[in-house]
């Protein structure tokens, strides 16, 4: 048995080696946002290990200290307290909580993903009236799908940015949440159908970056990745044009094709895009014939539909508005009918309730 376990030991050696080797990508990242978000982490830990290698280091000591055998230590067993070392116990405990509270009250709003960037790094602001570089993510089933509303151009598993350029992500998702993560640019974001996140970064240093899901999304997640490029402006603008003259569209029935599930697909590049597709994605209607949720929601505001539903409102007696405290409520409208392709003025369906 003990020479299993030495060869054990010998087994994990490489093991310790390989690791040394890895890239510390969190540690180390080429994006402003990311790179503040480092800095948290090594205040915060640096703090928390100031309580921590001390209990540490005093814990071996008195256990060296009081052992059974060393006689020379004072045996007090009537010791019940001391002032200065409760002082000591409490106040930098506390300490370290107000710092770490400061810290954190502090990051939350620089760093807010939503936030629209103020810097581009340490040194430089954001110039006023820059214009970020807008793109439109949306998480496929198991692949990556980049819009470029500025350009009119799409990618698959392939984001491209200018290097200290702010950009601003609208995040989304087909069917499934993921998370939209590039650790050299940011934190990760949630995407979600039906939903819309945002998030705001820029990348300082051009280069080569891994992207992926950080939340598990079925049996493709494992390979549900992407490449980052971070480009000077000039090798964007190329990449730009070559990927405007390249050809293919993005029509909303290519991407219902492209939204059926796929593992580890190609890099794919789209000359042009349906108008308005993102909307369409994040309202749920990029198919014709479906209802788009925002116009659901409008519905919904103007007091829903249906003409019964609008009649039964519409026409409340005195007694019922005093009791429903309408007496002195300015009048709304409700929808009671809608109108099709079929039937632009939805003549058939034309109800005769009145504003209440």
């Amino acid at each position: 048995m003990p020479s299993f376990k030495k060869l054990r030991g010998l087994l994990l050696f490489p093991a310790i080696v390989l690791l040394a080797g890895c890239n510390t990508v969190l540690m180390n990242p080429s994006g402003d946002v990311a790179l503040q978000q480092r800095d948290l982490i090594v205040v915060s830990t640096v703090l928390m290990l100031l309580i921590i290698v001390p209990v540490i280091a005093l814990t071996l000591l008195f256990a060296w200290r009081y052992r059974k055998s060393n006689t020379e230590a004072t045996y007090d067993p009537e010791w019940h307290h001391s002032t200065q070392l409760e002082l000591v116990i409490w106040a930098a405990p506390l300490l370290i909580i107000i710092a770490l509270g400061a810290i954190t009250w502090i990051s939350t709003h620089t760093l807010d993903p939503y936030r629209p960037l103020q810097r581009i790094d340490a040194s430089r602001d954001v110039i006023p009236g820059t214009a970020p570089l807008v793109v439109e993510v949306v998480a496929l089933d198991w692949k990556w799908l980049f819009i470029y509303p500025e350009l009119g151009i799409a990618t698959v598993n392939e984001l491209v940015a200018p290097v200290d350029r702010p950009i601003a992500f609208k995040i989304t998702a087909s069917s499934i949440m993921n998370s939209f993560f590039v650790p050299a640019l940011a934190g990760q974001i949630y995407a979600m159908p039906g939903m819309e996140t945002k998030l705001h970064a820029v990348i300082n240093k051009a280069g080569e970056y891994e992207g992926f899901s950080a939340n598990y999304s079925g049996a493709g997640f494992s390979g549900m990745r992407f490449k980052f490029l971070g480009m000077s402006n000039e090798k964007f603008d190329a990449w730009a044009k070559a990927t405007k003259a390249g050809g293919g569209e993005l029509s909303r029935d290519s991407y219902i094709q492209l939204a059926q599930p796929s593992e580890r697909d190609p890099v794919r590049r789209y000359a042009t895009v349906a108008p308005d597709l993102y909307d369409a994605i994040l309202n749920r209607c990029v198919e014709a014939n479906r209802m788009c949720m925002k116009d659901m929601m409008a519905i919904d505001a103007s007091g829903g539909q249906g003409k019964p539903g609008a009649y039964n409102i519409a026409s409340l007696d005195p007694a019922t508005r005093k009791r429903l405290g309408l007496e002195n409520a300015p009048a709304r409208t409700y929808v009671g009918a809608m109108c099709t392709a079929a039937n632009p003025t939805g003549a058939a369906l034309v109800s005769a309730v009145q504003p209440s």
